[in-house]
């Protein structure tokens, strides 16, 4: 079964600096319905304005994702990190027992257009850590490019949780093909473009609960753009 989730019924708030778009229940917005999938808590499409971001702030008992498509933001945390995210990095940090950090938009006319996700631990009260990883587009066109799992398997970023993270960068007519192992579950997040999940069309910003299927095929259709997507295989 896919359920999709249109990205016009996400939560949103607008608060100047930050334009943010909330999959998932998050902060002042509530959705019942929509309050995580399997392990995946949060999934937060953000624009932050240039010489903006967020200040230092706690996170504890969280895998948290960072996934920039735009601009550049700066990590800087408590674990003595203080590096930019750029387009094709994927950051994980564990929060583990606790963890401060912040993230800001230096430039002065670049807005950073970013996805922040979520995932629950498998388990409470780990040491934080913190990685940050490389992945070039000739990995990802036309193919699922595995870039987070537990086993960091093909030099992905290490989860603590049974899910396993992967995008791809489609171009038109192309199609890429995944398998569920028994009783386990996906979640689509189209980043960019238009993608042909089994015969449904998605857009940017949709996303898609899969339960129940054997596999999933994802063809662009972006009439001559590459489609950006990721995919989520949870326990």
């Amino acid at each position: 079964m896919i359920t999709i989730r249109p990205a016009k019924e996400r939560g949103h708030a607008n608060h100047g600096w930050l334009d943010t778009y909330h999959t998932f229940s998050f902060a002042d917005y509530y959705d019942s319905k929509n309050v995580h999938f399997r392990s995946l808590r949060v999934i937060n499409e953000d624009r932050v304005a240039a010489g903006y971001g967020f200040g230092t702030h706690p996170h504890n008992d969280m895998e948290i994702i960072t996934y920039v498509l735009e601009g550049a933001l700066a990590h800087k945390d408590s674990m003595g990190n203080g590096t930019p995210i750029v387009p094709g990095e994927v950051q994980r940090m564990s929060a583990g027992t606790g963890v401060l950090h912040s993230e800001f938009n230096h430039s002065k006319d670049e807005e950073v257009h970013l996805y922040q996700i979520w995932i629950l631990p498998e388990k409470k009260g780990m040491e934080p850590s913190y990685e940050q990883k490389f992945f070039p587009d000739d990995e990802k066109l036309n193919r699922l490019r595995v870039i987070a799992s537990p086993k960091a398997e093909d030099g992905a970023v290490k989860i603590h949780q049974d899910a396993k993270l992967y995008a791809t960068l489609l171009e038109e007519g192309k199609a890429v093909t995944h398998a569920f192992d028994k009783g386990r579950s996906g979640w689509i997040q189209v980043a960019r473009g238009t993608v042909d999940l089994n015969g449904k069309t998605l857009v940017a910003g949709d996303g898609a609960a899969i339960t129940k299927e054997e596999k999933i095929t994802l063809t662009g259709s972006s009439h001559g753009k590459k489609a950006e997507v990721l995919l989520f295989d949870l326990a």
